[in-house]
């Protein structure tokens, strides 16, 4: 390894930030460019993305970094979902049977925050902020920035550069601006945007709700969810359509027609947001776009991770897990092919291309699922099926969702092939009368094997797996 090589990352939000570090780690010299201020001394959250949901595949990529336990102090531990009907009635529903599988409310700013910090600690490592990148000349592997204080703009050349710089990547820009190669992008936004809002803290500082749930009001067409934060505050979002159906954020325009739309869908949540009018006003409407792209890299100079490479939709909550996972695999990598950076960017991008791909579809597919069908009675028994399968058979049987979210050595693309044909399994078994939550478990346990294995024998044949 030629630890002189000079690295540039375009980006210091989560997947930059771990990126650096364990980079640095290696002993590379790194320098990144961030165009926010740094987070930790002003608040850039202006009403997006507050909370994320870390789970196993990312607690792997920062026990790499030997930062896990640090990011546990900041987590608040979610078991399963707590659903709440128009009524006010809640049921839960478990993540997983295994007593250990939950997943993890954390502060975005807070857990970026740490990430810079550890960063910090190392003399090979240099972070600037409010520096904007403009552009990169791919043939002389030159990055051109403007900085936002001194409105100045300068150029740097590196010999290599990482672009982790989110959906609206420079990056990735410019490989279809310079025409340098066959470059495949699209960008597919949903009908669908969100607004972010809270539930304040209890006036003793305590959580007004259950702090151990992920909280979902479920209503056909659009949904609120809540995630705790360490304050005893709640992070609530609002996914609603842009124009389209009865209600929307075109419509939603008074505070007459805000308070009408809770009061008529969310009558309990608005009874815990004392200041909605003001937040419908000042928080912005978000949109929500998968960005699919291929390929990664440019020779051995460029290669692109986390959002810039394949921004999914927040459904799944595996956003940030597979932009942190995008690190523990290209870590893996560069360990065998070291110095060959040509090599190291091929062998990353056919090992992680097709998981990419499957995340950005079951993150739209949760969409609906967690809109539509989490209180549906066909799903609910399933998901009755699937948490004593787990429970009684916890290394035999895995849902989809364990897969995805738990299972950190199965890639999303396995998991989803399988994990479909599970799901098509039990509820054609339930639909058609075949199968109940009150049968016996180990009758249940082998049909679920014999249809599964059935319907992936019936996909290989079709030459859909």
């Amino acid at each position: 390894m030629n630890t002189q090589e000079n690295i540039l990352i375009i980006g210091a939000g989560l997947c930059g930030s771990l990126l650096a570090l364990r980079l640095a780690q290696r002993g590379y010299n790194v320098t990144v460019y961030e165009s926010r201020p740094d987070l930790r001394v002003t608040d850039i959250s202006a009403g997006r993305s507050i909370n994320l949901a870390l789970s196993d595949r990312g607690f792997k990529a920062l026990r790499l970094a030997d930062v896990e336990d640090k990011a546990r102090d900041i987590c608040i531990p979610m078991i399963g979902r707590l659903i709440h009907d128009v009524e006010g009635n809640t049921f839960a529903s478990n993540y997983s049977g295994r007593e250990d599988e939950y997943i993890n409310s954390i502060s975005r700013g807070d857990l970026n925050g740490m990430l810079l910090t550890e960063a910090d600690k190392f003399d090979n490592l240099t972070i600037h902020f409010n520096t904007e990148c403009t552009s990169v000349d791919l043939d002389t592997n030159t990055v051109f920035f403007k900085n936002h204080v001194t409105k100045e703009g300068f150029n740097i050349t590196a010999d290599v550069i990482f672009g982790t710089d989110g959906a609206g990547s420079e990056l990735r820009k410019s490989y279809y601006l310079e025409r340098k190669f066959l470059f495949s992008y699209s960008q597919n936004f949903l009908t669908h945007g969100y607004k972010e809002l809270e539930i304040p803290a209890a006036s003793d500082g305590g959580h007004q709700i259950s702090k151990d749930y992920l909280h979902i009001w479920p209503r056909g067409e659009y949904m609120l969810i809540a995630l705790a934060n360490l304050d005893g505050s709640f992070t609530v979002t609002l996914f609603l359509s842009h124009e389209e159906g009865e209600y929307n954020f075109k419509n939603l325009s008074s505070e007459e027609n805000i308070k009408t739309f809770f009061s008529k869908q969310f009558p309990d949540a608005l009874e815990l947001i004392p200041n909605i009018a003001d937040e419908f006003a000042n928080n912005p409407t978000g949109a929500l776009g998968t960005v699919k792209c291929s390929p990664w890299y440019y020779k051995g100079q460029t290669l692109i991770l986390g959002d810039a490479a394949h921004a999914v939709v927040p459904f799944y909550g595996q956003g940030m897990n597979a932009s942190f996972e995008d690190v523990s695999v290209l870590d893996s990598i560069i360990e065998k092919h070291e110095g060959d950076w040509e090599t190291i960017f091929k062998t990353y991008q056919k090992a992680r291309k097709a998981d990419a791909d499957a995340i950005g579809e079951l993150a739209e597919e949760n969409y609906y699922e967690m809109r539509d069908h989490v209180a549906n009675p066909i799903f609910k028994e399933k998901r009755k099926i699937e948490m004593a399968l787990e429970k009684h058979y916890p290394e035999a049987y895995f849902s989809k969702y364990s897969m995805v979210t738990f299972n950190e050595n199965i890639g999303y693309r396995e998991a989803m092939t399988k994990g479909r044909a599970q799901d098509k399994a039990i509820l054609n078994m339930i639909a058609d009368g075949s199968m109940s939550a009150d049968d016996n478990l180990e009758t249940i346990f082998e049909k679920v094997k014999q249809e599964t294995e059935a319907i992936l024998e019936d996909d290989r044949i079709a030459g859909l797996k």
